[in-house]
């Protein structure tokens, strides 16, 4: 299972975060040697701020998430299934185990609310448990 660390959390001030924000945070990331955070808003992001976060991508990642998304841990409630995320060998293992193709995988969307907790890259393998009935469990994997 992958563990995705990240080693930088901001909690702006404003409301709503411009581009002056957004380019302070990329040169703290920057002199910290960081790739990788997140930041935390109250309403939104402008435009600019928004297209600055694309540019910057891939060699650093902020991803955005409102501070109302953030309220309960939905990897915790009772209808999301538990999920976790295959290594790049536990995907060949499981593609080779059933006679699979990559492309034979579920798809999950990249905006979906358990793909942005985990911060999935696309080609990244989710496997997937849900319970429908108390005795069964169905396993699927996500890509």
């Amino acid at each position: 299972m992958m563990i995705l660390q990240i080693k930088c959390l901001f909690f702006p001030d404003e409301p709503k975060v411009g581009i002056k924000t957004i380019k302070t945070y990329c040169t703290r990331m920057q002199e910290e040697n960081i790739h990788r955070a997140i930041v935390v808003v109250q309403a939104g992001m402008t435009p600019s701020a928004k297209q600055s976060l694309i540019d910057m991508a891939p060699k650093y990642i902020l991803e955005q998430f409102l501070e109302s998304e953030l309220l309960i841990n939905i990897t915790e409630h009772e209808l999301v299934p538990e999920h976790i995320v295959l290594t790049p060998d536990e995907k060949l293992e499981l593609l080779s185990r059933y006679k699979l193709k990559e492309n034979m995988l579920m798809r999950i969307q990249a905006g979906d609310p358990v793909a942005r907790y985990f911060g999935l890259k696309r080609g990244q393998a989710v496997e997937k448990y849900e319970k429908h009935v108390p005795e069964l469990t169905r396993e699927e994997w996500h890509k």
